[in-house]
């Protein structure tokens, strides 16, 4: 049973969390819970859980940490639940429980986030007993090893840790690890002459931030081109405008990916795909998803500004929708669909701004059908995998899973509806004006047909993992349709 007693007073300001425990036949093991135990920080993640079921709570924060960082993870803790079952655990940290509770040992939870959180954790894992922070004390450093002499008596217990915070507590331990220590604290470790062995080693993983920022996903930025040839605008300029724009528009989306992740984390902590994304994984910290998302946001919209003021319009645009599909409209059946579809045609209208041209009502009328169906198509191979998996229905999306066959007819007809548009622009005196041969566009009807059934029925026979636009982009059938396109459309020039 985890146990936790009723703590006595250290002297009359600092009230210190001490469980009774009797005297142990072996040194026990004490181990951090944030870095350590999980690869993540409790007091950010609850943090931003807590803004982002109530944004108007960015307030109570503030006054909350006025109060003092005990008072302020009290705060959080006590209206933000967490699942503490799918939280990112550390298996090297995991091993090293097993083999002391197999030598006999017991195992505490020793760590500054809330006692609420602790609680939980500590009994998932099956720990003896846990020291955490309360209302009235922060349990970081001195007062952790205070507590921890206290409870076990110095040079009586062993301590993992992962921080500076811990090298006073490695100080009064037997022995101590360090999991993922940072350089400065490797360094201060060597120089204290402290039994403290390196768990693990802390690393950057360059793929790791590639997967964050979703720089993959960056090929669908290629749709700022489009006004750029479909104008026929090629002098130097122009290119130039038409490259910053996708530039732009790639920080921009990075940044909006990271804070969708932040949201999702819960939600995607329980998927057996998106549980591997850096935030959710634990692979890269939240505050340094953070730094790294709001860097990428002021860099894109001031680059948008120095290019046309605006395609700097447009790219805040983008951020109001994103933040409120990130915030409200992601879990509204079906208009998620229609933002989904926005973002891209957002894309084409920003590639317009950037080189100073209309955008025609056809375009934008074909490229709203044609990624609705693409939005429905990614519901759809979502709400598959789920049934396959027999995973429950998405809490963070307003779908049921019995909703797939519906979904997957809605994407047919937004697919075929795109193609009806382009065969009216085909008659339209707009093309008469632009094409010479406008004959050969009816060739763009056909593979748009064949291209949107393939990727249907490949959908629906499970051999698409998730987005349909990044599998396109590494389908050579695909390429060879966009490439046949792209024959047909300057053939009719």
């Amino acid at each position: 049973m985890n146990k936790k007693i009723s703590p006595p007073m250290r002297d009359e300001n600092v009230l210190m969390i001490v469980p009774t425990v009797q005297a142990e036949t072996q040194p026990c093991l004490a181990v951090d819970l944030d870095g350590t135990l999980i690869r993540t920080d409790l007091l950010v993640e609850s943090a931003a859980l807590y803004l982002s079921h109530k944004p108007s709570r960015i307030f109570s924060l503030f006054r909350l940490l006025g109060c003092g960082k005990a008072a302020l993870k009290a705060g959080i803790a006590a209206v933000t639940p967490l699942d503490v079952r799918h939280l990112p655990y550390n298996a090297h940290v995991l091993d090293l429980i097993a083999r002391a509770r197999a030598d006999g040992r017991k195992i505490y939870l020793a760590s500054a986030s809330n006692e609420r959180y602790v609680s939980l954790v500590a009994e998932h894992i099956g720990a003896d007993g846990w020291f955490a922070s309360n209302d009235h004390l922060n349990l970081s450093s001195g007062a952790k090893a205070h507590c921890l002499v206290t409870a076990f008596g110095e040079k009586n217990f062993d301590y993992a840790g992962n921080d500076h915070a811990d090298l006073a507590v490695w100080q009064v331990a037997r022995h101590g690890f360090a999991v993922g220590p940072s350089g400065s604290v490797q360094r201060a470790l060597r120089a204290s002459g402290l039994p403290v062995d390196i768990l693990e080693k802390s690393h950057h993983n360059f793929r790791v931030w590639l997967r964050l920022l979703r720089v993959h996903q960056w090929a669908k930025n290629a749709l700022v081109f489009v006004p750029l040839f479909l104008a026929q605008k090629f002098d130097v300029a122009s290119i130039f405008s038409a490259v910053g724009a996708f530039f732009t528009f790639s920080f921009v989306a990075s940044s909006i990916y990271i804070a969708n992740d932040l949201v999702d984390i819960e939600d995607d902590r329980k998927h057996p795909i998106k549980n591997r994304r850096p935030l959710a994984a634990g692979t890269v910290s939240i505050l340094r998803g953070l730094v790294a998302g709001v860097g990428l946001l002021l860099a894109g919209l001031t680059l948008a500004t120095l290019i046309q003021p605006l395609l700097a319009l447009v790219m805040l645009g983008y951020v109001v929708l994103t933040t409120a599909y990130t915030i409200v409209l992601k879990r509204k059946m079906l208009i998620d669909i229609i933002v989904l579809a926005s973002f891209y045609t957002l894309r084409i209208l920003s590639g317009a701004a950037a080189i100073m041209v209309p955008v025609s009502e056809w375009l934008l009328a074909f490229s709203m059908f044609i990624f609705v169906s693409l939005a429905l198509i990614k519901r759809y191979i979502e709400l598959t995998m789920r049934i396959d998996a027999g995973i429950p229905d998405p809490s963070n999306r307003d779908y049921l899973k019995s909703d797939a066959a519906m979904v997957a007819a809605l994407a047919v007809g937004a697919g075929f509806n795109a193609i009806t548009v382009f065969a009216l622009y085909i008659n339209s005196d707009a093309v008469r004006h632009l094409y010479h041969r406008p004959g050969f566009l009816w060739g763009v009807c056909l593979i748009l047909m064949y291209w949107i059934s393939r990727v249907l029925m490949l959908a629906h026979r499970k051999q698409i993992d998730n987005d349909p636009v990044l599998f396109a982009l590494r389908d050579r059938a695909s390429f060879v349709a966009f490439g046949m396109i792209i024959m047909c459309i300057i053939a009719a020039i």
